[in-house]
C-alpha cells in the first residue's frame, strides 16, 4: 500500500550544475535547439514565399503543411530501428552522426539561398534529410540524458532539458524571424554554426555512453520495446493522449498564414508568434526546474491538455496580434505540463537497457503529433480555411482529453512522480 508520508526533498539544482557531463549535454541541447528553430522558421517562411509566387494563399498553406509530412516520414520508417540502435551502440557516437546530417542539410539550404536555386521540391527534399537525422537523434538523446545523472537528480534533469528546449524555442523563432528578414541565407548560416557548436560540445562528454550489450536480433529488441510500452497502460495512455491532442489541436503550421495574411505582421511578427508557445512553456519549465511535480501528476496532465485545447480555439478566432501571442503562450505552458509528466514517467520506470526503444516509440508518437499534425492542419486549411482549421482542431483536442480520461483511469489517478 503506498505510503502517505511526504516525499523526501529532491537534491538541489546545484548538484546538477556540478555535473560536468550533464551540463555539456545540456549545452548541446541549447545549441541544437536554437539551430533547429531558426532553420524551421526560415524553411517555413521560404516554402511559403516560393509557393506564393505561383499559388494562392490556401495552396501555399498546404505546401507549408507538407514540411511536417515529409519530415515525419523518415521518423515513421526509422524510429523503431533508431531505438534499437540507441540500446545497442554508443549513444554519443549516434548523436555525432546525427549532427553531421543536420550540418549537411543546413549547408544545402544555405547554398540554395545564396545561389538562388531554391524550389519547393528541393526544400521539401532537405526536410526529408533533416527528418532522417532527427529519427535517430531523438531516441539516442533521450536515452543518453539519464546516463549522465544519478536517479535522484533525474526529475530535475528532465526539467532542465525541457528548459533548454523551450529556452531555445523562445530565442530561436524570434531570432529566426529577424535573420529571415535579412535573408534566408543569413538564417541558414547561423543554423550551420549552431550545429557545429552542438557536435563540439557533445564530443567533449567523457562519461561512457555505451549501453549494456543487448542479446538478440534487432527485430527481437524492437518487439520487446513495443511490448513494454503496450503493457504499461500509464505510459501508453500518456503518450497516446499527447499524440491525438497535438495531432488534432496543433496550429503552428498555420503561423505563416496568420502572420502574413490574417494578422498582417510580416516576418518579425511571425517570429514572435512562433516564440509564443515557447514563452509560456519556458515559464512553466523554469517553475518545474525549481519545483518538480511530486503529487497529482495525472490530474495535472489532463488539466494541461484541456487548457492547451482551449487556448488553441482562442488563437484561432483572434484578430489581435498580442492576444494571439498570449493564447500561444498559454498553449505552450499547458503543453509543457503534460510533456513533463509524460517524460518523467517514462524515464523513471524504464530500465536503461530499454530506454532507447521506449524513447523511439515515444518519439514516434511525438513526431506523429507534431509533423502529421502540421500536415492535417495544412490539409484542413486548404479545404476549410485557416481559421476553421485551427478552431475545429482545438475543439477536437478537448473532446479527446475527456475521452482519454475515461479510457485510462490509471493515468487519470496517477499520483507521485518518483
Amino acid at each position: 500500500m503506498p505510503s502517505d508520508d511526504p516525499p523526501e526533498p529532491y537534491p538541489s539544482a546545484a548538484a546538477l550544475l556540478r555535473s560536468r557531463d550533464f551540463m555539456l549535454f545540456w549545452s548541446t541541447r541549447v545549441a541544437s535547439t536554437l539551430g533547429v528553430q531558426i532553420q524551421s522558421v526560415a524553411l517555413g517562411w521560404q516554402v511559403y514565399a516560393v509557393a506564393r509566387r505561383t499559388h494562392t494563399v490556401a495552396e501555399s498553406a498546404f505546401y507549408v503543411g507538407m514540411i511536417g509530412l515529409v519530415t515525419f516520414i523518415p521518423v515513421l520508417l526509422l524510429a523503431l530501428w533508431a531505438g534499437e540502435a540507441a540500446d545497442r551502440y554508443d549513444r554519443k557516437r549516434i548523436l555525432q552522426f546525427c549532427y553531421a546530417g543536420e550540418i549537411a542539410s543546413a549547408l544545402v539550404l544555405l547554398a540554395a539561398s545564396v545561389l538562388n536555386f531554391a524550389t519547393i521540391p528541393l526544400l521539401l527534399g532537405v526536410a526529408v534529410m533533416f527528418g532522417i537525422s532527427r529519427a535517430f537523434m531523438g531516441p539516442a538523446g533521450t536515452a543518453m540524458g539519464p546516463m549522465l545523472v544519478p536517479r535522484s537528480l533525474l526529475p530535475r534533469a528532465i526539467a532542465w532539458n525541457s528548459l533548454a528546449w523551450q529556452g531555445g524555442s523562445i530565442v530561436g523563432p524570434a531570432l529566426g524571424g529577424v535573420l529571415v528578414s535579412l535573408s534566408p541565407a543569413v538564417a541558414y548560416g547561423a543554423t550551420t554554426a549552431l550545429y557545429l557548436v552542438a557536435v563540439a560540445t557533445v564530443s567533449m562528454i567523457a562519461m561512457n555512453t555505451q549501453p549494456e550489450v543487448q542479446e538478440g536480433s534487432g527485430w527481437t529488441l524492437i518487439k520487446e520495446g513495443l511490448a513494454y510500452v503496450w503493457g504499461n497502460k500509464i505510459v501508453f495512455g500518456a503518450i497516446s493522449l499527447d499524440l491525438f491532442a497535438v495531432l488534432l489541436g496543433g496550429a503552428t503550421a498555420l503561423l505563416p498564414v496568420y502572420a502574413r495574411d490574417i494578422l498582417h505582421v510580416g516576418a518579425e511578427g511571425f517570429g514572435m508568434l512562433r516564440a509564443g508557445p515557447a514563452i509560456g512553456a519556458t515559464i512553466i519549465a523554469v517553475w518545474l526546474a525549481a519545483n518538480p511535480i511530486r503529487r497529482r501528476a495525472g490530474p495535472i496532465m489532463f488539466a494541461g491538455v484541456a487548457v492547451f485545447a482551449l487556448a488553441t480555439v482562442v488563437f484561432g478566432v483572434s484578430r489581435h496580434f498580442w492576444l494571439s501571442v498570449v493564447a500561444l503562450a498559454v498553449l505552450g505552458g499547458a503543453d509543457m505540463l503534460s510533456v513533463y509528466v509524460r517524460q518523467t514517467l517514462i524515464q523513471i520506470v524504464t530500465p536503461d537497457q530499454m530506454r532507447g526503444r521506449v524513447a523511439a516509440v515515444s518519439s514516434l508518437f511525438i513526431g506523429a503529433s507534431n509533423e502529421l499534425g502540421e500536415f492535417r492542419t495544412g490539409v484542413a486549411a486548404r479545404f476549410m480555411g485557416a481559421v476553421a482549421a485551427a478552431v475545429s482542431g482545438g475543439v477536437a483536442a478537448l473532446i479527446v482529453t475527456g475521452l482519454w480520461a475515461k479510457l485510462f483511469p490509471a493515468l487519470r489517478k496517477a499520483d507521485r512522480l518518483e
